[in-house]
This record gives structure tokens, sequence and C-alpha cells, in this order.
């Protein structure tokens, strides 16, 4: 049985809140030294957790120092003086305690545990290496941190967070973040916990909200297919009737100019003024390659989203992800379509929408 909630994720832009020149020096400086201990907490963190996980395979060690992880109170054999999970809690606490909210500590002590439980199987075979985590990750925290009131005279909403004031930047908001947050304050959907990253100066706020899932009158029995293929992005079949999603020259013109143009950049560099060193130099080639990845990425997400709803639409409940492209075809010079696909994240993003809705995915 499907749960009847689910869990999404936002991305909002939010600024500070403040018309002292000063006092929005303060926060931005606070924020920035939070982000900083996270990073190296997060790093730390997951080196203890590798580190008791791997005591009981040290074989050079004496046979009695092979113990249970657990706590000695609840277990004879355990070598902790409390729970494994408060572990790194404590590791974080001694290094960090009075520099940095302590909930902030304890979420991301529990989301690090997540992510490592996750590998740990992976680590233990040797086919993936530790986590190295980035300078920009988010900043965790709780539900009951934040609070989210309507601002007046204004369209935007105002935002509490750790005593310090922020205000949201929607812009013209195409999307349903402006519904979604008066759908908060209205308290007909619920605050999970979150977090706020730092990118290039600018602010985020990674809004995560449980919200109740839609129903729709789908039958399991019924089955999409979609494929790549080198004539079309997507092709699906649903009971014999074909659909078509996209087109080749909209996807692939669109990138083969501004590779184009990329490539001009990068011709260019040689003759650009030295004495700033190679970032300065390549500054302009690295924004085309944000605007190719943000072009591809936003691709996906039509796609993905057209996909879906061609399902709901057909009442289709199961999905059949294939690549039945022949070799032939593959050959050809439109393949170039498809070695312009982020498939992994083709995938991703359909399981994503799929599971909003309750459609079953199969990827061969």
């Amino acid at each position: 049985m499907l749960n009847e909630h689910i869990i999404i994720a936002r991305k909002i832009q939010i600024t500070i809140d403040s018309s002292d020149k000063e006092e929005r020096s303060k926060h931005y400086q606070q924020l920035f030294a939070w982000q900083d201990l996270v990073y190296r907490g997060s790093n730390l963190v997951l080196t203890h957790q590798y580190i008791q996980e791997n005591i009981k395979e040290l074989i050079y060690l004496q046979d009695d120092v092979r113990v249970r992880l657990a706590d000695a109170s609840q277990d004879e054999l355990g070598i902790f003086n409390t729970s494994r999970i408060n572990t790194t809690y404590r590791v974080l606490s001694n290094y960090f305690k009075g520099n940095i909210p302590s909930d902030i500590l304890s979420n991301l002590n529990m989301a690090l545990t997540k992510t490592f439980n996750t590998d740990r199987a992976a680590y233990w075979k040797g086919e993936k290496s530790l986590r190295n985590f980035k300078k920009d990750m988010p900043i965790p925290f709780s539900a009951k941190q934040i609070k989210i009131h309507t601002k007046e005279n204004s369209k935007d909403f105002a935002i509490s967070l750790f005593k310090i004031p922020f205000r949201t930047y929607l812009g013209k908001d195409r999307s349903d973040k402006r519904a979604l947050l008066q759908r908060v304050i209205m308290g007909k959907i619920k605050v999970c916990a979150s977090s706020i990253k730092l990118i290039k100066g600018k602010i985020f706020l990674l809004l995560t909200l449980e919200i109740p899932r839609k129903t729709y009158n789908l039958n399991k029995k019924v089955v999409a297919e979609a494929s790549l293929s080198a004539a079309f992005p997507i092709a699906v079949t649903v009971e014999n009737k074909p659909f078509i999603i996209g087109s080749k020259e909209e996807f692939v013109y669109r990138r083969k100019a501004i590779q184009a143009a990329r490539q001009r950049i990068q011709l260019a560099t040689d003759f650009n003024k030295g004495g700033k060193g190679k970032k300065k130099k390549v500054k302009s080639m690295e924004r085309y390659n944000e605007k190719e990845r943000n072009y591809i990425d936003s691709r996906l997400h039509l796609y993905s989203r057209r996909l879906i709803d061609i399902c709901v639409k057909t009442k289709a409940g199961t999905l059949l992800l294939a690549n039945p492209v022949s070799e032939k075809e593959s050959a050809e010079e439109p393949s170039f379509l498809l070695r312009s696909w982020n498939y992994y994240g083709f995938i991703e993003k359909i399981k994503y929408k799929a599971k909003m809705v309750g459609i079953v995915v199969i990827v061969e």
C-alpha cells in the first residue's frame, strides 16, 4: 500500500531581510562560518564512522579486541560508552560546541550516519571510496527552527531561521513555490528537516516538505514502454499507441550552438591577457559549460514530466525504460542525440516523478 504522503524538495532563493549593512554583513559572516564548520565536521564524522566499521577487519589486532560496536551498558562485548550514533555527535560537539547551534550538529550527524549506512556495503567490498565533502555543502537544520509567514505589502515571504531574518526572492515564480509556501502557512503542508546553501554569495533554502499524495486511477497491468531513439529524444508506446516526446532538432540544435560558442571562446583564450592565472583566462568558457549543463537538465526535467503525464493520461501503472536502439542506428549520424544524454540523471528524474503518482518503474 502506498504511503498517503510524499516528500518533495524545493530550492528557494532567500536574502537577509535587513536594511542595516553592518547587520547583513554580520549574518553573512555567521553563515559562512557555519558552512565551514559543517564541511569540516562532515569529513570528520565519516572518518570516524569508517574507522569504527573496520575495527573488526583489522586482523593484525589481538583477538580480544574484536568486539561489538555497541554501548557497553547494553552489550557486554560493546566497546562504546554510549550508543553508536551518539559517538560521532559527541565528536562534533567536542570540536564545535559553542561555535554552531547544536540543532545543526544533530541533524548533520543523523544525515551523515544515514549516508554512511547507505554506502557501507560498497565500502566493505572495496567498490567505493569514502566520500569527500565540498566546502559549499548545505547547512542542515530541523523543522522546528524555521518560521515562515507572509510579508506585509509584498508578494514574498518572511522567514526566521536561528534568529536571522530572511525574505524569499521568488521573482516571476513559474513553478509552485509560492503556492506551497502559502499552504505551509495555512498548516496544510508539513515542513521537514531542511537546509540552506551558500552559492557564490547567494543564499538558497533547500526546503523539504511532506505533502499529500495525489491519487490517480492507474492500472499496473497497462505498461508504457519508453526508450531513447536516434530520431527523437523519447519514444513511448502504450498498448500499441505511439507517443513522441521532443524532437531531435529541438534538443541537438541548441546544445550544438552552445558548444560552438564555447569552442570559439576556447580558441580565443590564447590571446587573453595573462597575469591573473588560468582561472581568469577560462572564466568565460566555464560560463558556457554551465549553460550547457543547465540546458540539458531543463530538457530532462521537461521530457520526464511529459513522460509521466502520458502515463497518467493513458492510465499506465507500469513504466518500462528500455533502450532498443540497434547497432546500425547507433552508427549513423543522428546517434549524436544519444551521446548527448545524461541517461542516469534522466532515469533518476523519471523515478522521482513516477513515485509521486504511484507508477512502478522498471529499468532494463
